[in-house]
């Protein structure tokens, strides 16, 4: 039992930035807010039959789906049931990387769960039968892998969209999307259609999203945080526009996400 992550050999590296296995005790609480990440991601739960994400803190509101799925990328955070997240395997996606597995332009995968099997059929279903009937997370990952690079499509992605998501990634807190539009030598109107079909959101939200997530990997590990100074290198104009971010990304105020801090920054456990 345990939590393994692993990096991806090439060619793979280039689409995914991590595969994971997770085999684990039930958590002693119910539910998780899982922050939003720029890319989309693979989940394959070995211990339920489907995967559960919730409309609301209580988790009254559920969104039932198959127990294979690619999910994302997410504009804002999800709620996540912690009972089936016993034995659960999958991969993180770079910006653009799920377009190499399911053939789909981004737009379509955006705050969505979209059954494996309802894209690949019999094989996935075939690799979920034989990642249950494997008990050493090792051999699981390496199974996932070979399956993964059987079935990328390896395209790539327009270099005017790889230029912006390097220069926004190298410093989300001065990223300013007219510029990187005029460097770029598109219309802004041809640039933010390509950007959307290859990444799955806007260029705006994705330099806010990578903002945000700057800042919670600035915080995270803090024991005490000077908002306004965090809130003035991070980018933003003041504390209030963090604050609004936090709300909009994160569901909650920046105090409040330090208050939830668990063992993992994406992962807040709500009891």
């Amino acid at each position: 039992m345990g939590h393994l992550v692993v990096a991806p050999a090439p060619p793979l590296d280039a689409l995914i930035s991590r595969l994971w296995d997770w085999d684990m005790p039930p958590a002693a609480h119910h539910l998780e807010r899982v922050l939003p990440v720029p890319g989309a991601s693979l989940i394959i739960n070995l211990h339920e039959n489907e995967t559960r994400v919730y409309q609301d803190d209580a988790g009254k509101r559920c969104v039932r789906s198959a127990a294979s799925v690619i999910g994302g990328p997410c504009l804002r955070s999800q709620i996540i049931d912690t009972a089936e997240q016993v034995r659960v395997m999958g991969a993180v996606f770079r910006p653009g990387g799920a377009h190499a597995l399911t053939g789909e332009d981004h737009e379509t995968l955006v705050d969505r769960d979209i059954g494996l099997e309802d894209i690949f059929g019999s094989s996935a279903h075939g690799l979920r039968e034989r990642l249950l009937d494997t008990p050493c997370a090792h051999a699981r990952l390496a199974l996932l892998e070979q399956w993964l690079l059987a079935h990328m499509r390896m395209p790539r992605l327009a270099p005017e969209v790889l230029y912006a998501l390097g220069e926004i990634g190298a410093r989300p807190q001065v990223a300013r999307i007219g510029p990187l539009v005029r460097d770029t030598g598109l219309s802004e109107y041809r640039f933010g259609r390509l950007f959307r079909r290859q990444v799955g959101m806007g260029p705006k939200h994705y330099a806010r999203l990578m903002r945000f997530r700057h800042v919670v990997d600035a915080v995270y590990a803090s024991t005490g945080v000077d908002w306004s100074g965090v809130a003035i290198d991070g980018g933003y104009g003041d504390q209030a526009h963090l604050v609004h971010e936090f709300r909009a990304f994160a569901g909650m105020t920046p105090t409040a996400f330090m208050a939830a801090r668990g063992p993992y920054p994406n992962h807040l456990p709500l009891g």
